[in-house]
């Protein structure tokens, strides 16, 4: 029995520095490598987390710039349409003056030549029905 207790604390021995040894050291290399990728894991998660935020905070802010780059052009052409609108609403009624200023200036100089006009049709017609009156 001396000897199997011999044997066995050798075979203990043996088996502790060719195996149980080896293979502790390999799990706990391994458990390290392990808590060390779940540990960049997580850091890799709060950094994806926090460039998300970012990207969504820089997507808003461009779209806030581009609102309002969009209002001021709007308001711009606005404006731009509103003193078109005016300046050919003045040229309108500047021809419609002119237009209208011709029209009574020809029609007084139709009405003061209508006398004229009418005395010589008059005189036509004399001459015509009458011949002896225009001697």
């Amino acid at each position: 029995m001396v000897v199997q207790l011999i044997n066995f604390v050798i075979f203990f021995a043996i088996l502790n520095v060719v195996f149980l040894r080896p293979v502790s050291s390999a799990i706990r290399r391994r458990r390290q490598y392990i808590n060390g990728l779940v540990s960049d894991y997580d850091e890799h998660q709060a950094e994806a987390r926090s460039l998300r935020e970012q990207a969504e905070a820089v997507r808003a802010s461009a779209r806030l710039k581009a609102e309002q780059r969009v209002g001021a052009a709007r308001a711009q052409a606005s404006n731009e349409a509103a003193e078109l609108a005016t300046r050919y609403s003045q040229r309108v009624q500047s021809v419609v003056g002119e237009a209208q200023q011709t029209a009574q200036r020809e029609f007084d100089e139709a009405q003061g030549g209508e006398s004229e006009a009418a005395r010589r049709v008059a005189n036509f017609m004399l001459d015509r029905v009458i011949p002896e009156a225009s001697g």
